[in-house]
C-alpha cells in the first residue's frame, strides 16, 4: 500500500490546512487535527480517483527527504496518509432474478441514489460481511 506526505499547517485563528506536494491541488482542512487527518485520507482518496478516471497517471509518492528539501514544506507537519487500494475491474455477469424482485432492486436502487449493479455489489459486501 503506498502512503502519501500530507503537510499539516495552522495558523492562528484558522483551522488545520493539509496540502500533499505531490499532488499539486489536492488539499482540505479540518477544525481539528484528527479531523485534518480524516479529511486528509479522504482527500487523498477523491483525488487519486479522480487521476485514474482522468486517465492521468498516479505519481509515486516522494520521500520525506525529497519533500521537506523544498523551503516551501519546511513550516510544515509531515504526515503520512495512506492511498487506497486501487478498486478492483469490473465484470459484467449475467444473473436471473424474478421480475418482481428485481422491480423492487431498481426502485430501491434508484429511491437511494444508486445503479441497480451498485446496489447489488453494496448488498453482496454486507452479506459476507455478516
Amino acid at each position: 500500500m503506498s502512503q502519501y506526505i500530507a503537510l499539516i499547517h495552522k495558523d492562528a485563528n484558522s483551522d488545520y490546512g493539509v496540502s500533499f506536494p505531490d499532488l499539486p491541488g489536492c488539499v482540505t482542512a479540518g477544525a481539528t487535527l484528527d479531523e485534518a487527518r480524516d479529511m486528509a485520507a479522504e482527500a487523498l482518496a477523491l483525488h487519486l480517483e479522480g487521476l485514474q478516471d482522468d486517465g492521468e497517471a498516479i505519481p509515486e509518492p516522494s520521500s520525506l527527504e525529497s519533500i521537506m528539501s523544498d523551503p516551501e514544506n519546511r513550516d510544515g507537519v509531515a504526515i503520512l496518509v495512506a492511498a487506497p487500494a486501487p478498486a478492483a475491474r469490473a465484470v459484467r455477469i449475467n444473473i436471473t432474478l424474478p421480475a418482481d424482485l428485481l422491480d423492487e432492486v431498481d426502485r430501491y436502487a434508484e429511491r437511494e441514489g444508486f445503479t441497480r449493479s451498485g446496489f447489488l455489489a453494496q448488498a453482496a459486501r454486507k452479506a459476507i460481511a455478516a
